[in-house]
């Protein structure tokens, strides 16, 4: 089997491309398990390719046609399409977000539709595609009502890939993702990026600036979890599926308070304190749209899960990257 990975240098791309290279094989559209011989990494740099030779690195932007026309064949089965514009970038810079966030998912859309193969596509998307006076649960079929750019331009790559899947060009999987705690590395543009910086940071020895009230609640899911989650969307029988192909993921309802209090137990007192209260009305109001709790029995239905606390969250997140608390 030949699958592919957008945004294959990135954090979860590079985690994704490694777990699907350990395991070896993906599920077939009849859930036959198939040898994974190819595993194609796009993104605007170079991807690691871990030294394995069924890895085939191409560096190009995903809104050119003929980008894309080299890195989807007939024989690609399985697509991940997890290149983005972050949510604080794609508000700050339109242009960019509405080309890559929302023209370059129709452009691979249609790249596959030539083809005319059918493969399935998992597309992340994000909690931003709500906002407004929401529920205190937001239920699967729950209104889009995005309150961002970013929020926009993955509702509207949603309805697309409902829409190709309609048509049976693709075989569609749209996976909301909870905000990704704890992302090792430095800070990004997003604007939940200080979701993984004040736990981060303070393992690390360092000052940490939280820009929210801690009030402010969270659906979180930890960087594992995820990409049990990216893989086994793929897999999922396309028949349980049927017509409605968005599912909002399971994860953890967390306030940042609550956060706080999960990393003074895991890590004490001193870590904590390492915590920096700074206000920011940018990030709040981004922020303070997304729902912090959603119904995901029907993906739990279907086998996916999250974590039990955020407390084991951050033990998770030592236990892979070998943190020595600080």
């Amino acid at each position: 089997m030949k699958a592919l990975i957008t945004g294959g240098a990135g954090f979860l791309g590079q985690r994704l491309a490694r777990e699907l290279l350990a395991r070896g094989s993906l599920k077939d559209a009849h859930g036959t398990p198939q040898e994974l011989t190819e595993l194609v990494l796009l993104d605007v740099v170079a991807a690691d390719d871990f030294g394995d030779n069924r890895v085939r690195v191409e560096v190009g932007d995903i809104a050119e046609p003929n980008v894309l026309d080299r890195v989807i064949d007939a024989q690609t089965q399985a697509i991940f399409h997890l290149a983005a514009i972050v949510s604080g970038q794609a508000e700050a810079d339109f242009d960019l977000g509405m080309r890559i966030n929302m023209d370059a998912s129709r452009l691979l859309l249609d790249t596959c539709r030539r083809r005319a193969h059918v493969p399935r596509v998992v597309f992340t998307s994000s909690v931003a595609v709500y906002g407004g006076d929401l529920p205190d649960v937001v239920q699967n079929d729950t209104a889009l009502n995005p309150q961002s750019s970013y929020g926009a331009q993955k509702a509207i790559a949603e309805l697309l890939l409902n829409d190709y899947t309609r048509r049976g060009f693709v075989d569609g999987r749209v996976l909301r993702l909870p905000t990704i705690s704890v992302r090792p590395g430095r800070p990004n543009a997003a604007a939940s990026s200080f979701a993984s910086g004040i736990i981060r940071e303070p393992l690390n020895g360092e000052a940490a600036v939280c820009p929210v009230a801690g009030s402010t609640r969270l659906w979180l899911l930890s960087p594992r979890k995820a990409v049990e989650s990216l893989i086994a969307g793929l897999e999922l029988d396309a028949a349980a599926l049927g017509n409605q192909r968005v599912l909002n993921l399971p994860g953890i309802s967390v306030s940042v308070d609550e956060m706080v209090a999960a990393l003074r137990e895991v890590a004490g007192d001193e870590v904590a304190k390492r915590i920096v209260w700074e206000p920011d009305a940018r990030i709040e109001k981004i922020v303070g749209s997304w729902p912090g709790r959603w119904d995901t029995a029907r993906a739990e239905r279907l086998g996916l899960a999250g974590e039990r606390s955020f407390a084991d969250v951050i033990r998770s997140y030592i236990a892979d990257e070998g943190i020595e608390i600080r």
